[in-house]
């Protein structure tokens, strides 16, 4: 599975990491350029010692000078007459062996390596004096200051990518408020408020494609749900009142042909089932599990409404001669809409009663279980293998092989009710021998 990439991290990143770039870059080319700097600075002052020393009398002032510089900037240096060393600083220590070769060396800058470091060496000579000049220095002296400021900038690089970085995340985080509202105005939106989205100030040109897609997608929506609103208030309305007509004169046959009495009985049946079909679709349609803070709750007593069901299908169960057994816990009050409960537990027991077998049983458990109400509905019909099970409440789903009548929407209007109620429905194989349904309603339940 793949994570999920933060815009507003990556972000940041990109930018600290370019700033970085940038602030290595900007290193480097300041060392090249000091490194530039001190070669020559420090190359000049070396010439310079070496032109004084040639010109000068090294026994008035200059020589003083000399020595101050030497001892500044750790320069060696000594003044030949021929091969009769003149002068030289108290600390000259060039070894015998490279003194040899340098004094064959041409006039101007070179290196040598001597003491595990390597040396500048400059060379001067003055042929009318026939005097030369020999000024050596480490390369390690050079740098020592150039070190310290390479530190120091480094120093101030890393408190300044901090400082970046601190400001990046709060500038970021702030700039993204505006999607982050985006985010909850959508998550806002529901089947009754299907308004346009409106930008918060000020608006990201960025987002404004996105949101004119939303508020498009938003009003075909809207039209859509007041069609289908349309359609299910026409079909209501013109499903229910042949359906009425037909119970009427059902009634009105029973009472003119008593000796057809069973077999408009039966057809009434069929009426009213076809009846409780349409009532389950117009529930379905506008059953919404998200929108639960609208729906009227009510204290209800579990026990009264089972009672209630049993008895509206008494008929049936004694058409098929089948035994309601229950145990019912009395008080075991809920928070939950009455109309919506007594749907929900008369299309699990009517389910039972169709699906259990002639003269069989039917058995209804209500009990509390720690900080749960727990209602089991069991018949003693047929198996139900894993397959069922797992199909069990997908509209229109009937078990093959079956022959007793039913929409197939009974107990998908069930798993929509208990959701609404926070509750949960479980579907497992009985002990009597059919399907067991168990109901969990939470305690103290608020809406």
């Amino acid at each position: 599975m793949s994570h999920a990439m933060s815009l507003q991290s990556k972000l940041i990143k990109t930018s600290l990491l370019s700033s970085i770039v940038a602030g290595g870059v900007a290193l480097l080319l300041f060392m090249l350029i000091s490194l530039y700097q001190t070669m020559q600075v420090q190359d000049q002052l070396m010439d310079e010692i070496a032109d004084m020393l040639l010109i000068s009398d090294v026994t008035i002032s200059s020589g003083q000078q000399v020595d101050e510089l030497s001892d500044e900037f750790d320069i060696q240096y000594q003044l030949k007459d021929q091969q009769q060393v003149l002068t030289e600083s108290k600390n000259f220590q060039l070894d015998k062996q490279s003194s040899k070769l340098n004094i064959n060396a041409s006039e101007g800058y070179s290196f040598i390596w001597q003491d595990q470091q390597l040396w500048r060496i400059y060379m001067a000579e003055d042929a009318e004096l026939n005097m030369s000049v020999l000024v050596l220095q480490p390369i390690g002296q050079r740098f020592k200051d150039l070190a310290q400021n390479v530190m120091g900038y480094s120093l101030i690089l890393i408190l300044l990518w901090f400082i970046q970085w601190l400001i990046l995340h709060f500038a970021v985080k702030r700039q993204f408020k505006v999607i982050h509202q985006l985010s909850k105005n959508i998550a806002e939106k529901n089947a009754d408020d299907l308004a346009p989205i409106q930008q918060q100030k000020p608006e990201l040109k960025e987002l404004q494609p996105m949101v004119w897609q939303l508020n498009q997608l938003l009003q075909r929506l809207k039209q859509s749900l007041v069609a289908e609103q349309r359609f299910t208030a026409d079909a209501s309305h013109e499903l229910r009142s042949p359906l009425s007509a037909i119970q009427m004169r059902l009634q009105v046959l029973k009472r003119k042909y008593p000796e057809l009495d069973q077999d408009l009985v039966s057809i009434q049946n069929d009426v009213s089932r076809g009846t409780q079909v349409l009532e389950n679709l117009l529930l379905l349609a506008r059953l919404d599990p998200t929108n639960t803070s609208q729906l009227p709750k009510a204290e209800i007593d579990l026990q009264l409404v089972v009672k209630d069901v049993i008895q509206a299908l008494q008929p049936f169960a004694v058409e098929k001669n089948i035994q309601i057994q229950t145990q019912l816990l009395p008080n075991l009050s809920i928070l939950a809409n009455e109309k919506l409960i007594f749907s929900c537990i008369r299309n699990l027991i009517d389910n039972a009663i169709r699906y259990a077998e002639q003269g069989g049983h039917v058995f209804i458990d209500l009990q509390q279980k720690h900080q749960q109400v727990t209602m089991t509905i069991e018949d003693d019909g047929k198996g139900v293998t894993d397959e069922v099970l797992q199909r069990l409440g997908e509209r229109f789903y009937r078990a093959l092989g079956t022959k007793t009548q039913g929409s197939g929407l009974g107990l998908s209007i069930c798993q929509k009710i208990m959701e609404l109620h926070a509750g949960k429905i479980h579907f497992s194989q009985s002990s009597h021998g059919g399907l067991k349904v168990e109901l969990q309603f939470p305690l103290n339940l608020h809406s």
